[in-house]
């Protein structure tokens, strides 16, 4: 931002007031640390009439980064692995906590309880150096930034925390249910593909993943001679399978993180006709995560086979999912899975954890 075009108090006034408000929109509209980092560093690289746009996340120690972004004649870079700080300037706004302003650099260190990182801006030595209003500007923008990156700092952490739980529930089930029900390693990986070809966003890909790996949560609940049974299940068997998405709901729910898994958990046996389970649910009515995941969950289980099922190979696997298009699946779903599974390394997906199924299903398909 070089203030000193601006002719009047009041031009100058409202480009100010209108720069603020977009970082502001940026910093409450990104829920992602890199995604805020690049998006703000290319803001500013704008605001300030940059030559040189660089924003530096610290680690704990503040000895090395652990993601920077720096954005230049339009181009940017962006490393995410942690580096040890050697550049000068950095090392000394890290140790003096104080802003530097001075030929053509205005670097600012963002401060919370302690340093977390810097903010430095550079400009050519034709353009006007940096001054007092520019500064404020930038402290003003810092404050604003300081929040929003510890915010995501603390999801982060909580998602990891989270994935934790999900792991251990994960291996808790493994040991429970039949090989025959786990799902090979890739079934997230296509499940959050179909989801990006329907052009869902960042939020509900993240609440597919986290349903793709937890929807049989519920039939840890179911005994395991139903769940082992070849034949075909009786009334009574059958309807304590139908129990398990509510099983499954009923132990994540308490997971506050989990909550925009839950309804595609809850629904991802409903069929599009309406003759699927629990509620019999049909068409637009069946949340969009639980169509894809029937879609997803129904080609494993003819891929991988189950003990009441003989596998088929993928090619039939594939006609079959377009055969039952607009009764058991949404056909909108199905053309975007038919677009994924084009996109999809077969051979890698048909590795599962268990080896034996793996050189069973290398012998017998042929796709």
């Amino acid at each position: 931002m070089n203030t000193k075009n601006y002719s009047t108090p009041t031009k100058k006034y409202k480009f100010l007031l209108s720069s603020i408000h977009s970082i502001y929109r940026v910093i409450k509209s990104t829920y992602e640390l890199q995604h805020l980092v690049t998006r703000l560093t290319r803001l500013l690289y704008q605001i300030f009439s940059c030559s040189e746009c660089t924003i530096i996340i610290l680690d704990p120690s503040k000895e090395s980064s652990v993601l920077k972004c720096l954005v230049y004649e339009k181009k940017k870079q962006i490393v995410d692995k942690k580096i040890r700080v050697s550049n000068p300037l950095e090392k000394k706004i890290i140790k003096s906590l104080t802003i530097t302003r001075r030929d053509g650099i205005l670097a600012i260190p963002l401060i919370s309880d302690d340093i977390i990182g810097l903010i430095i801006l550079k400009r050519d030595k034709k353009d006007s150096s940096f001054d007092a209003s520019d500064q404020e500007m930038l402290t003003t923008v810092a404050e604003q930034a300081v929040i929003g990156i510890q915010n995501l700092q603390l999801y982060d952490e909580q998602q990891k925390v989270v994935v934790g739980s999900v792991k251990s529930l994960i291996t808790l089930m493994d040991t429970r249910v039949p090989q025959e029900y786990t799902h090979s390693p890739n079934f997230s990986k296509l499940v959050a593909a179909i989801g990006q070809k329907m052009s869902l966003d960042r939020k509900q890909i993240e609440g597919l993943k986290y349903a793709s790996l937890l929807h049989d949560t519920g039939k840890i609940d179911i005994p395991t001679e139903i769940l082992k049974k070849t034949s075909k299940l009786t009334t009574k068997e059958f309807n304590i399978v139908k129990l398990h998405p509510a099983k499954g709901v009923e132990i994540l729910r308490p997971i506050q993180i989990l909550k925009p898994a839950i309804p595609i958990i809850m629904y991802h046996h409903e069929k599009y006709d309406g003759t699927g389970y629990p509620s019999r649910l049909k068409k637009g009515q069946i949340p969009l995560g639980a169509r894809i995941m029937a879609v997803a969950d129904a080609f494993e289980a003819m891929v991988y086979g189950r003990p009441y099922r003989e596998r088929m190979n993928i090619r039939s696997a594939i006609k079959e999912i377009k055969k039952k298009s607009g009764t058991q699946f949404d056909p909108q779903v199905v053309d975007a899975f038919l677009k994924a599974i084009k996109k999809t390394n077969t051979k890698n997906y048909l590795k599962p954890a268990n080896k034996k199924i793996y050189n069973n299903i290398k012998k017998g398909d042929k796709t």
